[in-house]
């Protein structure tokens, strides 16, 4: 009789510690992910680009290009994701820590430094959200170094925006991969037209 009254507890628990490992992958809230991500891209990159790549949408549109091209990024990074997790809960998530807003920050005084590297090519979106020197063409040694110190500084304050995102919203560490993948959506989405970012399989392409 004790051992079976020992057995019931463990069991329980075993019950209960898969259960939850199944909730935190299936309600793993990926729209709103997505929302925070194209909101701070937006603020970080400017108004400016939002509106531009708006009158490149609807031009998109008079011409007859199918709506679901325009939505690649968000579709790419869900597929990335998981079906699973494709059922975001229609809910907002914490983006207004102080580590937040200090990394938008950094980021935000970044960002004119790093576009003119970006408009020549110089510097593309990788599919995890971060950036990458894809050439150094028409680029001197003082540039080079720039362009590196730029990179190197922008990828550090991504990686920990992401890292900070998660741990705002009790994200186990694992979902900090997804982060950086909707991330990225919405880097490509809000990026400007001739950029250059990576498709699902790491193929440089030109938007």
């Amino acid at each position: 009789m004790k051992s079976r009254t020992l057995k019931k507890p463990f069991l329980y628990s075993l019950i209960f510690f898969i259960t939850s490992c199944v909730t935190i992958n299936i309600y793993f809230p990926a729209a709103a992910v997505e929302k925070a991500a194209d909101k701070i891209v937006e603020e970080v990159w400017g108004e400016k680009q939002k509106k531009e790549e708006q009158k490149k949408q609807n031009e998109q549109k008079q011409q007859g290009e199918p709506q679901s091209m325009i939505q690649y990024p968000m579709r790419f990074a869900i597929s990335l994701i998981g079906p699973a997790q494709a059922f975001a809960q229609d809910v907002d998530i914490n983006v207004t820590t102080p580590a937040i807003r200090a990394l938008k920050e950094s980021i935000q005084k970044r960002a004119d430094s790093i576009k003119p590297y970006m408009d020549s090519g110089n510097v593309g979106i990788s599919n995890d959200g971060l950036l990458v020197a894809r050439n150094t063409d028409g680029l001197n040694l003082k540039d080079k170094a720039n362009l590196t110190r730029l990179i190197e500084a922008e990828n550090k304050d991504r990686n920990s925006l992401y890292v900070e995102i998660a741990k705002a919203n009790n994200f186990p560490t694992e979902k900090i991969s997804d982060i950086k993948k909707i991330f990225a959506g919405s880097w490509i989405k809000n990026a400007k037209q001739d950029w250059w970012f990576q498709n699902s399989e790491g193929k440089w392409k030109q938007k």
